[in-house]
């Protein structure tokens, strides 16, 4: 337990330290007006209560990324410690604190435009389309999963089958999706998830008491942490940081962070909300790693269904026990209503169905945004939010037919792929404005490894050794660094 709770205190001071480091280096100025009042439509650009941004960013960002993601990390062993806290603070927190602040710099401009602006009209193009597709299949993904848990949970009720009442549910999600992006942003995703963030806060708050509490083992750093425990034989580099993102660090959140970019009353504001919603979703995954881990292990002894297994193959069959693959969400419910009760059970549902929604619905509102501003088409009109969101809904309802693991197979490395292309462009942003650079630079730097190494080993990608992979990796992110020291050298900052 001693390296779980270092790794908590680790990042609260993550926040209070490196967070003010960062927000040093932007150069916050308080006395600036807001793009929510300057620019106020009463849809898209609304002031609201830090308390409530913050609320609605963390929910954004969060989804079930950082419970399934930590729950799957932590296979790898102890290492999975280091990522979430080490990639959150240095990685993640900078790359949604960034996104935040340079969308807010920019009139709450989408991810395709900031990294226009600062890499060039072809990267902008790429970026858009790039994002847009992520973006629909983010929102057919989760769409297509809090449909199917819902469909578990109904199955025999008036007399339908899973398959009927997996259609029922796409049809209302799909509903409320449509609402959630077309309407302004204060009147459902304002009310809602609030509510919604704090069961998973409250979730998380009581799954992290059973930790403390409850029979069961846990890893430890001092556990060969650079070794591999995960029962496939997995490497912990780079598998370990794809598996983990949401946790750590994602490219997915560069598409949230401008929404509430638009919504923010002061710069002063944007650490807690940006910087902080990433902490806690750090905290959040941290907790549901060890969880996971040590209800395993409780489960691999004497009279546990799992006796006799080591902890990590225990977590690995407990996992795939539904007989459809890997599932975490049967985990998630197992351990809320094996250690909180009738409670855990309601937050459970709240977690495990209502967090996908809201990251779906967010997706789709998310795509309106970057098409309208690829159209420029203002969209304080309800006729124009149509023209660009039913098109979107039309696509991601022709995907509903695909196979749920074609949709989900390159999502992950897609994600990593965003964050390492808005961290370059963060650091071009950085330098163009005279501040410290190296805050972007390094991580981008590191994930450009990542996610090339990733792609180039990966069995969904072109299966090469890891050490080519690897070697191929540091290449590409030596030549841009190369390229960014030359940039720097070449390009005197500018001031705004």
């Amino acid at each position: 337990m001693f390296t779980f709770s270092l790794a908590l205190v680790a990042l609260v001071v993550g926040y209070l330290l490196y967070g003010v480091f960062v927000e040093k280096v932007f150069g916050i100025e308080p006395e600036r007006t807001t793009p929510s009042y300057r620019l106020t439509d009463g849809v898209d650009y609304i002031p609201m209560a830090t308390w409530r941004v913050y609320l609605i960013q963390f929910l954004n960002i969060a989804g079930t990324g950082p419970i399934f993601g930590a729950i799957m990390g932590i296979l790898f062993g102890p290492a999975a410690y280091l990522w979430i806290v080490f990639g959150c603070i240095f990685m993640g927190a900078v790359h949604d604190y960034l996104c935040g602040m340079i969308s807010l710099r920019q009139d709450g401009a989408s991810l395709p435009e900031m990294v226009g602006n600062e890499l060039g009209g072809a990267a902008r193009q790429g970026m858009r389309g790039l994002s847009l597709l992520l973006l629909v299949l983010v929102g057919t993904v989760f769409v297509t999963t809090a449909s199917g848990l819902l469909a578990t949970m109904t199955e025999g009720s008036f007399g339908l089958d899973m398959s009927a009442w997996r259609w029922v549910w796409i049809g209302l999600v799909f509903t409320y999706c449509i609402l959630a992006t077309l309407l302004p942003i204060d009147t459902l995703i304002g009310r809602l998830y609030p509510v919604f963030g704090a069961a998973l806060l409250i979730m998380a708050i009581g799954v992290g008491y059973g930790i403390f509490t409850r029979e069961g083992w846990v890893p430890e750093i001092t556990d060969a942490p650079f070794v591999s425990h995960h029962p496939k034989g997995l490497p912990i580099f780079p598998f370990l940081c794809i598996t983990i993102a949401c946790g750590a660090i994602s490219g997915f959140h560069a598409t949230q962070s401008p929404l509430m970019s638009r919504c923010l009353e002061n710069e002063r504001r944007g650490r807690f909300v940006f910087y902080g919603a990433m902490i806690t979703e750090g905290i959040v995954a941290l907790i549901w790693a060890a969880a996971a881990i040590k209800f395993a292990a409780a489960q691999s002894v004497p009279p546990g269904q799992y006796a006799g297994m080591e902890p990590y193959h225990a977590l690995s069959a407990i996992l795939s026990a539904g007989g459809h693959g890997t599932n975490p969400s049967l985990l998630v419910n197992m351990i809320c209503t094996t250690w909180m009760g009738r409670i855990g059970a309601i937050l459970a549902v709240l977690g495990v169905v209502a967090a996908p929604i809201t990251s779906g619905d967010t997706a789709y509102r998310s795509a309106r945004l970057i098409a309208a501003d690829f159209l420029h088409l203002n969209q304080k009109k309800i006729a124009n939010r149509l023209v660009l969101a039913l098109p979107l809904f039309a696509i991601s309802a022709a995907l509903v037919f695909v196979d749920f693991d074609v949709l989900w197979r390159y999502f992950a490395w897609t994600n990593q792929t965003l964050a390492t292309c808005f961290l370059w462009t963060a650091a071009v942003w950085l330098h163009r404005h005279g501040r410290n650079a190296w805050i972007a630079f390094l991580p981008s730097v590191f994930m450009t490894v990542v996610v090339t190494s990733y792609i180039l080993a990966a069995p969904e990608g072109f299966r090469l050794p890891q050490s080519i992979s690897l070697i191929a990796g540091f290449a590409l992110a030596i030549a841009l660094a190369i390229w960014f020291l030359r940039y720097t050298h070449n390009n005197k900052p500018t001031h705004e």
